[in-house]
This record gives structure tokens, sequence and C-alpha cells, in this order.
């Protein structure tokens, strides 16, 4: 069957059904929850070591592969983007063994967390940055509690979008959000979005750089001036006066050449490729909602209002029902979805440009919330566009892939 022609038999739908179809393989009532764990982050184990749970991270260059086809080199904590879920009861005592296996220099910064500031991960301000081959201990109690995450905080333009970051859960045996709303399953979604060119480029121009700055540090040859650092403002100022131009004057790059997103992801992968929220029909599911990224997402759920009841990790008293949030960058927002309207349903951002795939829609953030205990009967349908009935002409609604309408 021509595309043209299909798009034309299932037009007497209400709008939206074919798209939300679009987004889903014709398996995907046949996949559990369980059976998929690699879209969603993987939990990092700890090892005990007296009191304390010990952590081991480690950063590397590896290919990622963003939807089909699509893959790129990019930074990974422990070879995965997004790097690995670490979660913890509140109170306890952490230790994270950060290894830095590339050429270039990395930091960790616990994004929402108490640490103390000796372990914030900020270069120059609280720590040196982790040069190659080095390895950083990290030490903090676990506060406070709720959805948080981790990231690299030195060349933040470039790092976060290569991939370097992952969530880090703080839980309590108290939860209020439990307490509440009774759910069972809970599943973490980190936003992020992409330009791979200029990734490419970026991170070619910096391993050369780190080349050449640690042939100079090798060779007793260490100069502020090359390596742009300087112990206060007044040695800027005095080097300036003696001819010395900041980087931002000779400027590596013009302001077109700043990051142009056009790879949107979900757990570090874009349409086809996204994750799905799994409920059963009187089922709550917990979706913890992380921007990593530098754009803003307006996150749409079809079919259902939920409930928006944290904020930056903090319970809201009065949780507030809505069916589109924006989670702008940095943002961890944790909402409720009830299982009340048995179906497939579109979860997607409704600023559509983050909806493609190097410009094609449809593509990036896409995903579906997908009741387990819909009937088979209810995904027919007739030569007509109607509810089939057992007629010889009925097919299935959903399309097993749409990449191009």
């Amino acid at each position: 069957m021509k595309r043209r022609e299909f798009i034309a038999m299932t037009g007497t739908f209400a709008a939206g059904t074919v798209a939300m179809g679009a987004l889903a393989p014709a398996s995907l009532l046949a996949r559990a929850a369980s059976a998929d764990p690699s879209r969603f982050p993987l939990p990092l184990a700890p090892t005990m070591s007296g009191d304390v749970k010990e952590f081991e991270l480690y950063i590397d260059i590896v290919q990622h592969e963003l939807a089909p086809g699509m893959t790129i080199h990019t930074l990974a904590f422990n070879g995965s983007v997004p790097g690995p879920e670490i979660r913890v009861q509140r109170g306890d005592k952490v230790r994270v063994l950060f290894e830095n296996r590339t050429d270039l220099n990395h930091t960790i910064h616990w994004h929402g967390l108490y640490v103390p500031w000796r372990m914030d991960g900020v270069p120059y301000v609280t720590q040196m940055p982790v040069m190659p081959g080095q390895t950083f201990v990290y030490e903090f109690v676990a506060e406070p509690y709720g959805t948080h995450f981790y990231h690299c905080h030195w060349g933040t333009l470039l790092h976060m979008q290569a991939g370097m970051f992952g969530s880090f859960i703080v839980e309590d045996d108290d939860d209020p959000i439990r307490e509440r709303f009774s759910y069972d399953r809970e599943y973490t979604l980190i936003y992020s979005a992409h330009d791979v060119n200029f990734l490419r480029e970026e991170l070619n121009g910096m391993l050369d750089r780190m080349k050449e700055r640690r042939y100079l540090m090798q060779t007793g040859r260490f100069d502020p001036q090359r390596f742009a650092l300087f112990d206060s403002k007044d040695k800027l100022l005095d080097a300036m006066s003696e001819g010395y131009q900041p980087p931002y004057v000779v400027n590596r790059r013009s302001g077109a050449d700043l990051p142009q997103p056009n790879w949107f992801t979900v757990n570090g992968k874009s349409y086809p490729s996204t994750p799905n929220l799994f409920i059963n029909s009187g089922e709550n599911i917990r979706v913890r909602l992380v921007n990593a990224g530098t754009e803003e997402h307006y996150l749409h759920l079809h079919g259902h209002d939920f409930w928006l009841v944290c904020n930056d990790g903090i319970p809201i008293p009065q949780p507030q029902q809505m069916n589109t949030l924006r989670l702008s960058p940095g943002k961890t927002l944790d909402i409720v979805i009830e299982g009340t309207n048995r179906g497939l349903w579109t979860f997607h951002d409704h600023d559509t440009r983050r909806v493609t795939n190097n410009g094609l829609y449809p593509g990036g953030n896409l995903l579906v919330l997908a009741y387990e205990d819909l009937p088979e009967r209810e995904r027919m349908v007739g030569s007509e566009g109607r509810m089939a009935m057992g007629d010889a002409g009925e097919m299935n609604l959903l399309p097993k892939v749409a990449l191009d309408e």
C-alpha cells in the first residue's frame, strides 16, 4: 500500500491518532519494560568500604548511536550516554572514584546536591581539573532528597552536549510522593541537544590544544598566557598591557559557529530509538525528567493530565495537574501519570523543532506511553478506517516506523 493511500484511509480517525501510532513499533506491547533496559539509565552498583558507598566512574571517548545509521564519537561516563544512574539513600556517605581515561581535562559537578565546596567540581574555583590519566576522589553525604544529576564542568559548552551527564537519585524511606500517589514503577528520562558538527570539530580542536599544552608542561615551558590561566584579573591586565590578547579577542570561533543543535535525545537516543513508558490501567508511574542540555522543552502528554510533584527534587506541597510542562536547561521535574485512559499515547516536545533528526520530522524526543493491558483488537482497523469487527480487510493501525512525513 502506498503511504498516500494509507494516510487517506486512516483520515477518519481523531487528529493525532496516526501520529501517535507512528511512534510505536508493532511489537511495542509484546515487550515488557524490563525487556528493554538499555533505553533507560543503567544503575551503578556501589561497593561498601566500611559505612561508605563507593562508586567508580570513568570517562572515555566512545562511538555512540543516536538513531539507526547515525553514530558519532562522543564522551561518555562508563561507556554509556547518559552515564549510569547513581541511587542512594538520603544521609548515605558517598565516595566517587573518578578516573579520566581521555586526553582532555574533566571534573564532575553534582547538580542540586549539598556537597562540600571542595567537591563541587568547578575547575580553578573548587579544584584543579582532573588531567589525563588522573583519578580524583569525590566524597559527600547524600542530601537532599530527590531527582538530581551530575555533569562535567570543564569545557562545559562541549562536554555536556557530548554526553557527559547522568542521573543522581536520592531516595528516602519516607517518600512523600509514594505516600500520596502509591506508585510502584518509575522511569528516568534525561533530555539533551547536540550539534554533531560542532561536537566533531570542537572535540578535535580541543584534543589538539591539549596535546600542545601537555607537551609544554612536560618540557617545563608552562606559559600562563598560552594556557590562558592567570592567578588574578590584575595578572591578566598586566599581560594585556604587554600585548597579550585573550582568546575571546582572537576568537577561535565566530558567533555563528556556536552550537546549533540538530539532534535531540532522550536518554541519549533520538526517535525511533527513544524509550517508551509502560503503564497498566489503574496504575500510577513516576517519571523523573532531567534537562542536561541547552534547549528548553515543552513536554506534552496526549490523552491524560499528569501531576507535577517535584521541582528540582523538592516535593511540591500542592501537586499541580497539567498536560504540558516547561523543562528548562538544568531543571529536574518529577511527574506522576495515572493509568486512566487505556491506549497508546504520544509524549513529545510541543516545540516541534525538537522533534526532528537533522531537520527532518519526525525524530528527536518522541516517545510513547503504552498500556500493557491494551487488547490486540483495539489496535485493528478495517479498510474504511473504522474499528475492525472481524472483516477480511482489517489491518494493524500502527505503522512499524515512520521516518518522513
